[in-house]
């Protein structure tokens, strides 16, 4: 039977070794500085540099999916020889990439180049939520198991995943137009952490006063987690590598196991949250095990 190949996009943001490890193809969504100027995600290396700009910067940049090129080009190697593709994106409540990769796969089983073999997958989530969904269908694909199981797979998964994450303000989110339900917030969010959760859009959680309450939120909130099932679990953070590691060390007490990742988000998902961004996301052990 021909292999069934992974599909994700960058906003993932799985740590190289792992992308390797499983042969996950990636797809990159762009950053787009003024009119003259689009650089693919995965082109930006120096991400620090990229944050002190974002600090001072007057006009933030604004970001794009990819192109159905992009992903026509990524999915045909794949295909060949019959193979075929799962692929695994951000919420479509964000971003418009899966609806992207679902024309692709449209285009391609039109001009009869296997298009029918693809399942594009919604993951309803963002960063950590979609690496793990991500990991989820790489782990079934590794099994042997067929596209219909593999697509499986990842749909639970991304009915599972769940993921909460703390950040610095709600400007960003603002400036860039992904506030979703979180817009009530706005104006009552000086001097304070807003923690959200994504559920197809930006969900409000919870406001703390200070980050070390929003900290310890995070803590309780990997406590529900793991309380309820969910063992596999992750760390994210922009711009924040020390407060990411002490989460990590606190996440890796209540589980009673190691990450399946910890890895700094990159330029497009920090364009619309900011610096200073602490998260986690979790689902059952059972999906990448």
């Amino acid at each position: 039977m021909p292999p069934v190949a992974v599909v994700a996009d960058t906003t993932a943001y799985l740590p190289p070794a792992l992308l390797e490890q499983h042969r996950i193809t990636l797809v990159s969504l762009y950053v787009n500085f003024g009119s003259d100027r689009t650089v693919p995600e995965r082109e930006i290396g120096e991400y620090d540099a990229f944050f002190d700009e974002l600090r001072s910067a007057e006009k933030l940049p604004t970001t794009s999916q990819p192109s159905l090129g992009d992903f026509i080009a990524a999915y045909e190697p794949l295909l060949a020889d019959g193979g075929s593709i799962v692929s695994v994106h951000i919420s479509g409540g964000l971003s418009g990439t899966a609806e992207a990769a679902r024309q692709a796969a449209e285009t391609l089983e039109r001009d009869g180049r296997g298009g029918e073999r693809i399942r594009v997958i919604d993951t309803n989530s963002a960063a950590g939520g979609v690496g793990l969904v991500t990991l989820a269908a790489a782990h079934a694909a590794e099994s042997s198991a067929d596209l219909d199981a593999v697509a499986a797979a990842a749909e639970g998964a991304a009915r599972d995943v769940k993921i909460w994450f703390a950040v610095d303000t709600l400007e960003f989110f603002r400036l860039g137009g992904r506030i979703g339900a979180a817009s009530a917030w706005i104006g009552s969010t000086l001097k304070v952490k807003p923690i959200l959760t994504c559920e197809r859009e930006l969900v409000p959680v919870e406001r703390v006063r200070t980050s070390r309450r929003a900290f310890e939120r995070m803590l309780d909130y990997a406590r529900q987690c793991k309380e309820s099932g969910l063992d596999g679990w992750c760390v994210q953070h922009i711009s924040a590598a020390e407060e990411g590691e002490r989460l990590v060390a606190g996440c890796r007490e209540i589980f009673g196991n190691e990450p399946l990742f910890f890895s700094e988000v990159g330029a497009v998902l920090a364009t619309h949250s900011g610096p200073g961004m602490l998260g986690v996301a979790a689902l059952p052990g059972s999906y990448v095990r």
